[in-house]
This record gives structure tokens, C-alpha cells and sequence, in this order.
């Protein structure tokens, strides 16, 4: 990577206390950092070794600071950062403000990241949390959304973040709402937006959701003869919303694979912990179920990838070429994995969200995959030739985010 003059200047980054959002932010960190910044990033502790390894300096954002004591009540659990972000804003403000930043860095659920930057009058990068997250369609779908359960705490936060916190725009649902006016980082390639949906974004850059090729190089010669390998993930979030479809699906699935021949599945429940019976019923001769996985390894050996299609694992099988089939629950994951499915990359379980899902289903998804297997590897091949060229152009994109501490 060709570094640029960026001096001793410096930037402050915030993400929640969200895996898969903290993962998209990485490789930024370490691109900023190899590039002259000083990287201070405000996060959760879990978060601390993978800040240190991409050289920024870690500030522990919440032992000083509970979510808790803010918001521990409001569903969905996002619309507690919103509450955070008003009930800490000037505190958080103040300890930002001795780093002396020139640009805020934040994902879209660290709503405190839009505060700080308000606060101290400085430009800041929005790091998108989600496939095609148009804040029109997707308040839309929140105001309706039966999971919405309000705290007097989160509304009166709203009227903080408006009264005192320049957010004229602000709701429960600002963690879906704050695009930036000077950049916002689109975490896939730019195929995955129509020519008309990327309006919403700008100003855009394309940034992908994966760290380095070198990280996630695909080095495993998959054995497609003797055993077809099985990768079943649905992710950490699903778990807080719909544990039951999502037991009842893996059930199924984990049935539907003890009677395919030549056939080996893992099942991980993305650091969900479930009773020791339930796993017992989940488990067969040829499927294990883990807590955790290294999911990249997984996929370097997987030949199929059943997966709920969030933004991380989806770019993550593309890399490695796996082809998918799609059983999404909420969020972004439908349209995500309609787009895949649009691009060859993937093939419904089921025709409905969140639908129940036979035996029957599992067999024809799976017969349907092994019939278009030669085009699917095709598509797969050139969805993988976007993941490698966002990657190769994020010296370019890092240019802009400096560029804004002009």
C-alpha cells in the first residue's frame, strides 16, 4: 500500500458493541494507520486485541459509559445506542475531544459517533451497516415492525439528540438514518446496487465488508468426490429475535442431512448458547454443532453455505466461492438475498421469510444447487472479481476519508 502525507493528525472511530459491525471496520483501521493516523478507537473491550493488532489505540467506550444504565429495555436492541448516544453524548464529547480529532469515523448503529462529530463542528464517515439500508424504506419497515417495543428512557433521548445535539432528524430508529453529508462507506462492491439505489448514499465510496485478500485467501482444495461438506450458520443477532424459527429450520436441516449419502455438516450457532439437550437433538453421525467457528476456515472447506445472507458471511462465501442457499430472517438479509440469488450466487430454501422448512425443501434446494452447479461456480467466479477489485481500490478510498481532514 502506497502511503499518502497524513502527518500526526488524528481520528476518532466508534462501533457498538456489534461483532459483525466491528469486523467491517478493520481493515480501515489498519489502512488508516499504515498510513500515518492516529487511530482512537471507541469500543467495546471485547474489541480491544483486534484494535491493537491493526494499530490503533483502543478507549474502552463503555466501562465508564453502560448501555445498560442508558437503555436496557428498548427492542430492537439498536434503538438502545440511540438512547446512549443522548444520554453520554457531552461526556463522550469531552474525552474525544483530548484526542483532538480531525474526522469522526463511525459505523451506522454508533449514533454517538454522529453526535461527537455534531458536537465538535468536525467531518465525519459514515461506514454503512447493511445491504441497500435506504433510511426511507427501511423507517418504513421499522414504524411497522412487531418487534418495536419503546422505553420512555429512548423517547426521551429523542428529543435530546433534537433539542441539544443538532439532530433535527433524530427517532428511535437514528441508527438507520445517519448517512453522512461528506462520505459514507458502502461495505460491498458496487454491483450490489442499482445504478438508482446508490443515489441514497452519496457522497459514496465502495469499500467491501472483508479484511485483506491476504487474510482470507482460499488456500483449501476442497474434496468435491468423496464427501460434500455443509456449512449452516445463521449468525450472532437472529438469536435475540427468532430463536425459535431459527431451532426449528436447523432441526429440519439437520435431519434432512442424516439421510444424505456422502455427506458432512457443521452447524454453528455463532456464540449462542443453547442447553446441552438441545444441541444432543441437533446433532447426528455426520453433523456436529459448535458454538463458534472460525467461519473463514469453514468456508475455505465448504461446498455449501446455508446462511441467513448477512452482509459479512455472504462476501465472505462469495470470496471463497461457495455457493448458498438462503434462508433470511430479518434486516437486510431479505434483499440481500434476493440479490444473490438475482446474480446466481444462491437458491431459496424456502419461497417465504422465515417460512417453515420441510425435508422436502432441504432435498430440492440442494438437487436444484447440484443441477446449476457449473453456472453458479461462473457467477460465483465473477462476484469474486468484484470482491478483489473494492479490495484493490481502498488506497484510493482511504485517500478520500483523509482528504476530508484537510
Amino acid at each position: 500500500m502506497t502511503a499518502f502525507s497524513a502527518g500526526h493528525r488524528s481520528v476518532a472511530v466508534f462501533c457498538m458493541s456489534e461483532t459483525g459491525h466491528f469486523q467491517r471496520l478493520q481493515s480501515l483501521i489498519s489502512g488508516l494507520t499504515q498510513n500515518g493516523l492516529v487511530v482512537n478507537v471507541f469500543t467495546d473491550c471485547m474489541f480491544k486485541p483486534q484494535v491493537e493488532r491493526a494499530g490503533g489505540v483502543f478507549f474502552d467506550l463503555f466501562s465508564k459509559y453502560p448501555l445498560e444504565q442508558a437503555d436496557d429495555a428498548s427492542l430492537p436492541v439498536p434503538c438502545r445506542f440511540v438512547t446512549f448516544a443522548a444520554t453520554y453524548g457531552r461526556q463522550i464529547c469531552r474525552d474525544v475531544e483530548k484526542t483532538k480529532p480531525s474526522l469522526v469515523i463511525h459505523d451506522s448503529f454508533a449514533v454517538i459517533g454522529r453526535v461527537v462529530a455534531t458536537l465538535l463542528g468536525i467531518p465525519r464517515v459514515n461506514t454503512c451497516a447493511g445491504h441497500n439500508v435506504d433510511p426511507t424504506r427501511f423507517l418504513a419497515l421499522l414504524r411497522e415492525d412487531p418487534r418495536v417495543k419503546l422505553s420512555a428512557k429512548c423517547l426521551q433521548a429523542v428529543k435530546v439528540l433534537q433539542d441539544s445535539c443538532g439532530m433535527s432528524d433524530a427517532s428511535p430508529f437514528s441508527y438507520v438514518s445517519s448517512l453522512s453529508p461528506h462520505l459514507n462507506l458502502y461495505c460491498e462492491p458496487p454491483e450490489f446496487l442499482e445504478e438508482s439505489e446508490r443515489k441514497v448514499f452519496e457522497p459514496v465510496a465502495y469499500y467491501g465488508s472483508l479484511p485483506s485478500v491476504r487474510e482470507v485467501q482460499d488456500e483449501v482444495q476442497r474434496d468435491r468426490v468423496r464427501v460434500r461438506k455443509v456449512y449452516v450458520c445463521f449468525g450472532t443477532v437472529v438469536w435475540r429475535y427468532y430463536t425459535p424459527v431459527a431451532l426449528d429450520a436447523l432441526t429440519t436441516l439437520a435431519a434432512a442431512f442424516s439421510r444424505m449419502k456422502n455427506t458432512q455438516a457443521v452447524i454453528s450457532l455463532g456464540t449462542t448458547t443453547l442447553e446441552k439437550k438441545t444441541i444432543a437433538a441437533l446433532s447426528r453421525p455426520n453433523v456436529s454443532v459448535e458454538n463458534c467457528v472460525d467461519q473463514r476456515k469453514a468456508l475455505q472447506e465448504a461446498d455449501i453455505f446455508v446462511t441467513h445472507q448477512g452482509m459479512n458471511s455472504t462476501h465472505e462465501a462469495i470470496f471463497h466461492r461457495v455457493p448458498m442457499v438462503s434462508y433470511p430472517f430479518f434486516w437486510d438479509q431479505p434483499s440481500l438475498a434476493k440479490k444473490c440469488q438475482q446474480f446466481g450466487l444462491a437458491i431459496p430454501l424456502v419461497n417465504s421469510l422465515r417460512g417453515v422448512v420441510s425435508e422436502d425443501d432441504v432435498h430440492a434446494a440442494f438437487a436444484k444447487l447440484d443441477n446449476e452447479r457449473d453456472s453458479m461456480r461462473a457467477a460465483l467466479s465473477r462476484a469474486y472479481e468484484w470482491e478483489r477489485r473494492v479490495m484493490e481500490n481502498r488506497p484510493a478510498v482511504l485517500k478520500r476519508v483523509v482528504d476530508l481532514m484537510s
